[in-house]
């Protein structure tokens, strides 16, 4: 294919990620900047985390996404007594003309994009039964491997730690998320758009815009923009400053950051910034791309102390100075 032939694709199918976003915006009202960050995650290839109270509209925002895209969609709704099994499948026992042998019964996991409900009420255990899936596209059963669909995303909900009945996310699974979302409380203005929708006959609807083929070539697309070595450089340095041990760590990081993040988390903050360019029809990384990303790929890959709970420092407060320390280092 020539360079106008691909560009001309690339439009085509930016125009009609541009329809998914619209009818999304028209489903879950007043989520827009939440709406556009799942978006870029999704077509970065990752895995979401979405947190926030009962009755936001997660779900449906999760549902509405899964028909836009084109892809089979799966909900597992977690509880205390959920097993892994109940998530990944499990090997029955199968009789046809009288024999009897072992068969693979798949779980909810095997869909393009698994709701994982209100996955820090299931124990641990369970949680963790999600890891293999997320990290390597493929589940394991009885010593035998089975491959997910491509494009395989998760999209987990969440509800705050404090709420009774729920249990922290292990570091491990927090790591496998691209980003980490928080799904705020809609403005008044936008609460009186969604009484008004949600208390009348439903009108808006989300139709699918793409095929899977479709996002497994933007996904593709997306690995294909430019992003300059300082912007790499830039990310580097600012995961560094997030480790206390670092020697560019501030005196505050030291204080209150337990454990920095990974090289994963420089990753999703670079894909990310690709598929935002992406999306703004550019063809390489800008810092600003970069600069969006950092909070949604931080903010639970670094484990804060018990002093920065205490006084009420967290990962968004000491963002500008890690920010600082990277532009210092990178001039």
């Amino acid at each position: 294919m020539t360079a106008q032939s691909v560009q001309a694709e690339i439009t085509a199918l930016l125009a009609r990620v541009e329809q998914v976003r619209i009818d999304l915006n028209a489903k879950v009202i007043g989520q827009k900047p939440l709406i556009d960050d799942l978006l870029i995650a999704i077509l970065a290839g990752g895995h979401v985390l979405l947190e926030g109270l009962p009755g936001l509209g997660k779900t449906l925002l999760v549902r509405s996404l899964g028909q836009g895209l084109g892809l089979s969609f799966s909900r597992v709704q977690f509880t205390p007594d959920l097993m892994p099994t109940d998530v990944t499948g499990t090997t029955i026992v199968d009789e046809q003309d009288g024999k009897r042998a072992f068969r693979f019964q798949p779980g909810p996991v095997f869909g393009g994009l698994v709701l994982a409900d209100e996955i820090n009420r299931a124990t641990p255990k369970t949680q963790s039964s999600l890891l293999e899936a997320m990290q390597e596209g493929s589940v394991t059963v009885a010593g035998q491997t089975h491959r997910l669909p491509d494009p395989f995303h998760v999209v987990a909900t969440q509800n705050p730690i404090e709420l009774e009945g729920t249990y922290p996310l292990p570091e491990a699974q927090l790591d496998r998320f691209l980003f980490k979302l928080d799904v705020r409380t809609p403005s008044v203005e936008a609460m009186v758009q969604i009484l008004a929708g949600t208390t009348a006959n439903a009108t808006s609807t989300t139709t699918q815009q793409l095929a899977v083929e479709d996002l497994r070539k933007l996904q593709h697309f997306v690995r294909e923009v430019l992003c300059g070595n300082h912007l790499l450089q830039f990310t580097a340095e600012l995961i560094s400053a997030t480790h206390p041990e670092s020697p560019t760590a501030s005196d505050r990081t030291k204080r209150f950051v337990r454990y920095g993040a990974s090289a994963r988390a420089g990753q999703a903050i670079v894909l990310g910034a690709k598929a935002r360019a992406l999306l703004a029809g550019r063809p390489a990384v800008t810092k600003d791309d970069i600069l969006a990303c950092v909070l949604p790929a931080l903010r639970h890959r670094v484990l804060l102390g018990y002093e920065a709970e205490s006084v009420g420092t967290g990962v968004p407060e000491l963002l500008q100075e890690w920010m600082q320390t990277a532009d210092r280092r990178i001039r």
